[in-house]
């Protein structure tokens, strides 16, 4: 199964992070199958690859917590059909 996760970046106290599709048993800094956002808490700056994102959910892909507050904050889940919504 692939998951929507968060892949941290950066140096000490300056994370950034990577939103990335990955298979459920690797770990967060694992071997990715694909970058798709990224998210800057220090800025508070999103950049997402819609598109990508909306393939992998249609594909049954699962966003974790915090990735799902992320894209239902920037009203990605509006361009899904209704039928295609399955979340934790």
């Amino acid at each position: 199964m692939v998951k929507l996760r968060l892949k941290r970046c950066g140096r000490k106290q300056r994370a950034i992070y990577r939103i990335i599709a990955i298979d459920v048993r690797s770990r967060r800094e694992g071997k990715d199958l694909r970058r798709v956002g990224l998210y800057d808490p220090m800025k508070n700056q999103t950049y997402l690859n819609i598109s990508v994102i909306l393939y992998f959910l249609e594909k049954g892909a699962q966003p974790t917590g915090t990735v799902y507050n992320l894209l239902k904050k920037t009203e990605v889940f509006k361009k899904l059909p209704f039928n295609q919504m399955k979340f934790n």
